[in-house]
């Protein structure tokens, strides 16, 4: 189960990134002389080269998916980093990363709040761990967020939330907003029934979409779907845009699967006129208008420059569909001509489906990127289809942490730590073993480590001017 959870003194950005990247234990900073012979032997216990290691640490990242909470004081009634947020959801089997004794933990917790707990804790000691976040934000007050980016090495985060805030804006946070209501304008109770996690999850699309409608001037959902394109989705996106959006997201996976066919125009219209006032839409006709929808909007993202990110990855709870998520469905709409404009990031790199996903970069306009995989999977395991798709596909991989509040235990500042130190050393177990095998030069290993950190998101969201640097917020 997911729950909304709520340094002491930081030490430099490189000194302490270049050793934990590594999964070093660092208590203390390190004079420059210091710092490369500790990076040096980390280097050799890990197998990974030093010169790319140190490429990598170096490399401030933009993290292409994640879910910062608000700063303080504001993130102490933040709601608005998921427009569905999976923590009431019947349980599924947590992955170990996400259970409260997973190791790791303790070096996040210490590294972030100087809080020397090991999990799992006890009641007194997640209090004592609670105590130890309280002071570190009352300490940062509004830089806080920022200050997290700094300590997992991040220069960038592509942060999904329904509205940004204090804390959480450009240049260090750009926004990726939700637009999964505008694929269902009509009655949703029927699809609503079909498991207990999409009753609520619908009870949300339906508050978001009156809240689309009140900031478009409209009191309703328009009586045509010509009248709803026109007055409601792209002005929403267009909306979007200008609020500084790089890209929209839709985590349609949790309430439909990816088959997205071609659906006429006429029989989208015919559909959404029939119950636009009200009933229960026939299954059938209602998926054809959601078909019609999500081209629609994909192809006004294309016109607007916006990315189309896609939540692809086994998702929370025991109703998940994960047949649905899997990402050769989405190969008729990569293939449309009218969707050529639009770029399709897959995020979570399609896992069950990675050999699926990495086939599929082969499509001008889809990328991948390693969130929340980073968190879950160890560094040895992630390395293998990461290099894989290196050896491919370089230019469309993108880094990410999906930073999130998991857990009581596990908040958005821990996961998005462990992840972009996890995808770190993946990136430099993969790369090391290209090189080593000859398939690249170190020149060549060196440019694909600030491709995959940055560079690749730099091309993709047309960035010319972000932190290169998180200098400024590592005090």
């Amino acid at each position: 189960m997911r729950m909304f959870p709520h340094c002491l003194s930081a030490p430099c950005f490189r000194c302490m990134l270049l050793p934990l990247l590594l999964c070093a234990p660092v208590f203390a900073q390190h004079r420059p002389a210091e710092a490369s012979r500790a990076h040096r032997a980390v280097a050799r216990t890990t197998g990974i080269d030093p010169a790319i290691a140190r490429v990598i640490a170096e490399t401030p990242a933009i993290d292409n998916n994640a879910h910062p909470l608000l700063a303080p004081p504001a993130m102490a009634e933040d709601r608005e980093f998921d427009a569905l947020p999976v923590d009431n959801m019947e349980p599924e089997t947590d992955p170990l990363a996400w259970r409260p004794d997973f190791p790791p933990l303790a070096e996040a917790w210490l590294t972030l709040y100087g809080f020397h707990g090991h999990p799992p804790l006890t009641a007194a000691a997640q209090s004592d761990l609670e105590a130890a976040r309280a002071r570190v934000r009352q300490h940062k007050g509004e830089g806080y967020s920022q200050w997290v980016l700094a300590q997992a090495g991040i220069g960038t985060m592509l942060a999904n939330r329904v509205r940004m805030g204090t804390g959480v804006m450009p240049p260090h946070f750009l926004w990726v907003p939700y637009d999964d209501t505008l694929l269902f304008p009509l009655t949703n109770s029927g699809l609503a029934s079909a498991t207990p996690d999409r009753a609520q999850f619908f009870s949300l699309e339906d508050k978001l979409r009156a809240r689309y409608l009140t900031d478009a001037g409209l009191a309703r959902v328009p009586p045509t779907l010509d009248s709803y394109l026109q007055q409601l989705v792209t002005p929403t996106l267009e909306r979007q845009k200008a609020g500084g959006a790089v890209a929209i997201k839709f985590e349609v996976a949790y309430l439909r699967g990816f088959d997205f066919t071609d659906a006429p125009r006429e029989q989208a219209a015919a559909a959404y006129a029939q119950y636009a006032n009200g009933g229960v839409p026939d299954p059938a006709a209602y998926k054809k208008l959601q078909d019609f929808l999500f081209r629609y909007i994909a192809r006004e993202c294309g016109r607007l420059g916006l990315a189309v990110h896609l939540h692809g990855m086994a998702g929370g709870g025991r109703y998940f569909s994960i047949a649905g998520v899997n990402p050769m469905l989405l190969e008729p709409v990569l293939n449309d001509p009218l969707l050529k404009n639009t770029n399709f990031v897959l995020l979570h790199g399609g896992w069950p489906y990675v050999r699926e996903a990495g086939a599929l970069l082969q499509k001008p306009n889809f990328y991948l990127d390693m969130s929340q995989q980073a968190l879950i999977f160890p560094a040895h395991t992630l390395a293998g289809w990461l290099r894989e798709w290196l050896e491919t596909y370089p230019d469309k991989v993108l880094f990410a942490t999906d930073g999130y509040p998991f857990t009581s235990a596990l908040g958005w500042e821990d996961a998005t730590w462990l992840a972009a130190r996890n995808e770190r050393e993946a990136l430099g177990l993969a790369l090391t073993g290209m090189q080593r095998d000859g398939e690249i030069s170190p020149v060549r290993a060196a440019a694909l480590a600030r491709m995959v950190l940055r560079g690749n998101a730099e091309a993709l969201y047309h960035l010319a001017a972000l932190p290169k640097s998180t200098a400024g917020t590592a005090r």
